[in-house]
């Protein structure tokens, strides 16, 4: 092998190329003709060795360096031959699986599919946790296949990779019905396996207990943990089978679980030996840790030691807080935060009950000291027993005092907790909307850019609800002015490059919403000043508009008032084909009300009563 061209084809044509060679002599052997290329200017032969060079790295898992030299490579595109081209696609594509880039990976493959090449989607979308969209690319890519023929192995398979997306995105009944067909298949091909090799029969086993530990999490998503378990320990028989006895992802993921269905049905002592058993194999399955916290938090709740459950509470959240950039974009487009609240509500209530229980026992005690005093008089023996009674009624004191500080600091943190939900909804809404506005910069139709523009408004207008709730002190009301006016500057600022001089008169300083009323009314005000921009204003760059959100008795005033050309003649609510018109008139109903327009006066007046 002389040139460029014999190794390139050698090395990439070659499965077992290491068996000879092993990749560290590769690369003393890519080195000096690499250099020579390089010398000579050889830019055909140096494309080709760098290429051999870049999956060399990718080999001996120097990721980040393999990428650097795919990145370089691929600059230099059209200077690329297409067989090149292919071979840094595909070494670019397990590159950035391995780094966790999925949306790297996402466009190497889409530049893939430019070339004419077969490849996929679905597995990159549901790393991303977009798993409708990862179903209906599997569905798309394999159910031909599917229809084909009667292969009992490869329904199985189908309908069991259905069954886990369905499951991932929570549609919990309908997964349970696609993962039973899966194990109707199996069944059916291990029946008939005599004729089947080896290999197709250990996959077919190991098959069988990926497909049984799922029917296991149905069953415990649908709190049937009793029923659960019996699967889940099929499927790490299976996976320890396959994996000859190696503790693997899968094995220590379903322990996870089964450790939770005991933690469900009260079996504390069997939950913490499969606790224990992760424990174990902590360092080598490092993406169980978070969820071993939070289940060690849930356990120790449960055994009422809430010291020991906010220790573990606490690394559950630290760990989720250090995940790299990637790993938490892949997370931000599902649930973010896991940690089941209402087992910490339960025992802070039975807290509670048991401090009014000891209050109880306090106050007959104090009672029987008082007639211990009463009989002093009486005997010695009574008085000896008040200092006693009024020993053990210090004592209880000061474990009252201590219940109280542990409840005090469970609010401290459940306050902060909740801080950071709204926080991280907030954040996750910044994401949805700069997804938006990538879409947009990708789309070429006016309308669809329009209607993408419109639901990243939507979208901002929510995400400022959430904003302003982390940023108060009470958790429970907005304080309407300073929403309307931060969601009208956002507005304003759009059209202010456009030459747009309209003054906006807020009154709504008195009133203050809950969440679930101010975002329907932030809604109602993000279509309207929109509106009032795009058409009241459309001849004209200046104007006002008037928003009052004013309180009165028992009900609040919303009103809508701008001085523009006003509505056309013949325009009905009622009837209009608008979706922004009746996006406002279904929020409106949402709050028990109904919408009304004025169009007697100068431009338009929008107004309706709500409770």
């Amino acid at each position: 092998m002389s040139s460029a061209q014999e190794r390139f084809d050698f090395f990439f044509n070659t499965p077992n190329r290491y068996k000879v060679s092993s990749v560290y002599k590769w690369l003393e052997a890519i080195n000096t003709p690499l250099k020579k290329a390089a010398e000579e200017e050889d830019s055909e032969s140096v494309f080709r060795y760098k290429t051999i060079l870049m999956r060399l790295y990718y080999d001996i898992g120097n990721y980040d360096k393999g990428a650097l030299i795919g990145e370089l490579l691929y600059s230099d595109e059209k200077k690329l031959d297409q067989n090149v081209k292919i071979k840094i696609l595909e070494t670019q594509d397990l590159i950035y699986k391995e780094l966790q880039l999925y949306d790297k990976q996402l466009e190497v493959r889409r530049e893939q599919k430019s070339l004419g090449l077969d490849v996929s989607l679905y597995d990159i979308y549901a790393e991303l946790g977009l798993y409708r969209q990862a179903m209906m690319e599997y569905v798309i890519s394999n159910k031909p296949e599917l229809e084909k023929g009667d292969d009992k192995l490869y329904a199985a398979e189908y309908y069991n990779n259905l069954g886990s997306y369905l499951l991932k995105d929570g549609s919990v009944y309908t997964a349970y019905k696609d993962i039973r067909i899966a194990k109707s298949n199996i069944d059916q091909y291990l029946k008939n396996s005599d004729k089947a090799s080896v290999a197709e029969f250990n996959k077919a086993v190991f098959l069988k207990g990926k497909i049984e530990s799922n029917l296991g999490k149905c069953k415990m998503f649908q709190s049937k943990y009793a029923e659960a378990i019996p699967y889940l320990e099929s499927g790490i028989s299976a996976s320890k089978a396959f994996d000859k006895g190696r503790y693997s992802k899968t094995t220590v993921d379903l322990w996870g679980s089964i450790a939770e269905c005991y933690l469900e049905i009260g079996n504390l002592d069997i939950a913490g030996k499969y606790l224990d058993s992760i424990v174990d194999d902590q360092k080598t399955v490092k993406a169980n840790v978070v969820n071993y916290n939070r289940l060690r938090a849930d356990f120790y709740l449960r055994d009422s030691n809430p010291e020991a459950a906010s220790l573990f509470f606490k690394k559950y959240v630290k760990l989720k807080d250090s995940i790299d950039y990637s790993s938490r974009k892949k997370q931000l487009l599902s649930l973010l935060v896991q940690f089941d609240l209402s087992n910490q509500k339960e025992t802070i209530e039975r807290q509670r009950l048991n401090i009014e229980k000891s209050k109880t026992e306090i106050l007959e005690r104090e009672k029987t000291i008082y007639l211990s005093v009463s009989a002093l008089i009486l005997c010695f023996i009574s008085v000896l027993g008040l200092i006693i009674a009024y020993l053990r009624s210090t004592k209880n004191k000061r474990l009252i005092e201590n219940q109280k500080r542990i409840i005090e600091n469970s609010l401290v943190e459940k306050d902060s907790l909740l801080k950071e939900i709204h926080h991280r909804v907030k954040n996750n809404l910044q994401v949805v909307s700069s997804l938006l506005s990538i879409q947009t910069k990708n789309t070429k139709s006016k309308d669809a850019v329009n209607a993408l523009e419109e639901g990243k408004s939507r979208v901002k207008a929510m995400a400022l609800i959430h904003q302003k709730l982390y940023q108060n002190e009470d958790l429970s009301v907005i304080k309407m002015q300073e929403y309307i006016e931060s969601l009208s500057a956002s507005i304003q600022s759009v059209y202010k490059k456009k030459g747009f001089k309209i003054d906006l008169h807020i009154n709504a300083a008195t009133t203050e919403l809950d969440v679930d009323r101010a975002i329907p009314i932030g809604l109602i005000l993000n279509e309207l000043i929109s509106n009032s921009f795009k058409y009241a204003f459309d001849d004209h760059k200046d104007g006002n508009i008037y928003i009052n959100l004013i309180k009165e008795e028992e009900q609040v005033l919303f009103e809508y008032i701008d001085d523009g050309v006003g509505l056309p003649e013949d325009f009905d609510v009622n009837v209009s084909g608008s979706m922004g018109m009746n996006l406002i008139r279904r929020l409106a109903n949402q709050l028990r009300s109904s919408l009304n327009i004025d169009q007697d006066l100068q431009g338009v007046r929008f107004w309706f009563y709500f409770s």
